[in-house]
């Protein structure tokens, strides 16, 4: 039987902003997302039974039709059904390294490399463009997945542009196993709180899609400047979940004592990163954080930025 390993990048937020409401019930957002080197592994393989089995080596993640991973498979069943009854149906084991519900798309990476590794089982021959097309019809994270990197993203996260991304730039992301935000809470309560700074009109909100593009964090990313990139992030749902959830809260603030860049929560949480110039740094800011908050139930990671999505390795 044919199979695939592929990796599976995580993605942090370095930029989120909430610039308006979409027909759709979704927001509009502008945000610059970064693709991380902590990944997931993912094996895909054709079966002979013409059905999409799943596994995974942690018992956090449901191996049913809900899990977005299935989906992806089910979703290039129901596209290309002559394939689906030429090759046959797929089994796909997840090893999972990514934390769970920690605001790093770690579902999301998942669906995305099933939906490259079932390109490639069934010879589809599809696009990068062609697979973004079908990821957004799944999730907004799902087509940044697929080709990674640091791109700028507008709607609700599915129009991307890409940038040229940062060198030599760590981080160490912290999250508490036990703790998860739910992203529908999220973007409720900041509804709820400040609707009135929407931006109402189309043309005005055209306007300021547009600007992210020119933005300071985007030109401080052009100029592979990390330490003003640091100094602009910014992410409109730390307004509503650090006020709620103290340990998020108490987190940045521990990053922020420390030798770094500069720390920021990931898309609506609970994880929070904090960007170093060196791996020596991070791993020491690591330890330091670990001797002042010894919980644990606290995930900690040294990692760094990378310039790619899925990748195929055997």
């Amino acid at each position: 039987m044919r199979s695939y390993t592929l990796i599976a990048p995580a993605k942090i937020n370095l930029y989120l902003e909430i610039i308006g409401d979409r027909d759709d019930g979704y927001h509009e957002l502008a945000m610059i997302l970064q693709s991380i080197q902590l990944a997931d592994q993912i094996e895909i393989e054709s079966n002979d039974v013409q059905l999409i089995r799943l596994r995974c080596d942690s018992k956090e993640i449901p191996v049913a039709r809900s899990n977005l991973a299935y989906r992806a498979a089910d979703l290039m069943v129901s596209e290309f059904p002559d394939s689906f009854a030429t090759y046959g149906g797929v089994d796909i084991t997840l090893h999972k390294r990514i934390p769970v519900a920690a605001g790093l798309a770690g579902g999301s990476t998942d669906a995305a490399a099933v939906l490259v590794g079932i390109d490639l089982l069934w010879k589809l021959g599809l696009t990068r463009s062609e697979l973004e097309e079908l990821a957004a019809k799944l999730g907004s994270d799902i087509p940044f997945c697929i080709g990674g990197g640091t791109a700028i993203a507008t709607g609700r996260g599915e129009k991307l542009s890409e940038l040229l991304g940062l060198s030599n730039t760590y981080i160490v992301l912290a999250k508490y196993r036990s703790l998860e935000v739910s992203t529908p809470w999220a973007y409720k309560a900041y509804r709820s709180l400040y609707s009135d700074t929407y931006i109402k009109d189309t043309e005005n909100l055209v306007d300021r899609k547009n600007a992210v593009h020119s933005g300071e964090i985007v030109k401080a990313i052009s100029n592979q400047d990390a330490s003003q990139v640091a100094q602009k992030m910014h992410n409109d749902l730390e307004k509503v979940v650090l006020p709620e959830y103290p340990q998020v809260l108490k987190l940045k603030e521990s990053f922020a004592k420390y030798d770094i860049l500069g720390t920021m929560m990931s898309g609506s949480g609970p994880s929070v990163f904090a960007l170093c110039d060196s791996k020596e740094k991070a791993e020491q800011v690591k330890i330091n954080l670990r001797n002042e908050i010894p919980d644990p139930d606290l995930e900690l990671f040294v990692t760094k930025l990378i310039n790619h999505g899925i990748q195929v390795i055997s």
